[in-house]
């Protein structure tokens, strides 16, 4: 483990953008209902964007569709989502794909807020409402069937891996899973994890949903907590570090259908090594 301070969380100026959830305003929503997006074509992403949807206790999304895929993972809270009238109940770490075209609402009629986190496989945000009512089908905390559209993965059912040592990652939503454009899922940290320095052949966006983490960027630090997203542009070689005596979580998005990654130097990440660029880069000797 490292010991040198992370830089304080700050706007950049360079290829990778550092977004501050508390400095994100809300963009509008039904009555209780919190928009925020973090990585969108503002900060140069392509093909996908990220971001959070908090609501009050009854407040609700009503009924819409996207003309791309989405996915839905709860970060607080139950969430009860409704898939053209299949009502499925969500708890932290759930995951709903919704594919192209298909009519979903999204609800929180418990008492405590409900934060969800959103991923679009598209760079501009966009939803489209309708005015339809469907015959509702309470499926609880159980499944689609093989004919529903919909993919839900649950944080207790998920396929777990150890991508390195005390990291353990469960992917979410992906091409295997239904989804076209974007793939992502959740990754936990226990104290003094980390990933190998790694390069990505698409755009990333990671939501830091627990504890606290420092990112590392081509020599440059942030420390990241709270939702704040770090938004990493394809080819730029980064590593996430957990150097808290508390465990850390995050979600990440790809724009791209499966999981991808290129382990390269740590040297590239600390600054310490100049960046030749992912075609001349070297690999990490295992």
């Amino acid at each position: 483990m490292h010991n040198e301070p992370a830089e304080p969380l700050r706007a950049v100026t360079v290829s990778e953008s550092i977004i501050s959830a508390r400095g994100c305003l809300p963009q509008g929503g039904p009555a209780g209902v919190e928009l925020r997006t973090f990585v969108s074509e503002l900060c140069g992403a392509t093909g996908f964007s990220t971001g959070t949807a908090t609501f009050a206790p009854g407040a609700y999304l009503p009924y819409h569709l996207h003309e791309f895929s989405e996915a839905i993972t709860v970060v607080e809270g139950c969430a009860r989502v409704l898939i053209e009238g299949r009502a499925y109940r969500l708890g932290p770490r759930d995951c709903v794909h919704v594919p192209t075209g298909i009519a979903h609402q999204v609800e929180n009629d418990a008492e405590k807020p409900l934060v969800a986190h959103w991923s679009f496989a598209t760079a501009t945000p966009s939803r489209i409402l309708i005015d339809r009512t469907f015959p509702v089908e309470d499926r609880g905390f159980g499944f689609p069937s093989e004919a529903d559209p919909e993919t839900l993965i649950r944080h207790d059912s998920g396929a777990i891996y150890e991508l390195s040592a005390n990291a353990f990652f469960c992917d979410l939503f992906a091409r295997r899973y239904g989804s076209h454009g974007i793939c992502g899922g959740y990754g936990r940290f226990l104290p003094g994890a980390s990933l190998p320095c790694h390069i990505h052949d698409f755009d990333e966006s990671i939501t830091i949903v627990k504890g606290k983490a420092v990112c590392m960027v081509q020599g440059r630090q942030y420390e990241l907590s709270d939702c704040d997203t770090a938004f990493v542009p394809r080819g730029l070689p980064h590593r996430f570090i957990n150097r808290s005596n508390e465990e850390m979580a995050m979600i990440w998005v790809y724009a791209g259908s499966e999981p991808d990654r290129r382990m390269v130097l740590a040297g590239y990440c600390s600054g310490e090594i100049p960046w030749p660029g992912a075609e001349l880069a070297e690999e990490q000797k295992s």
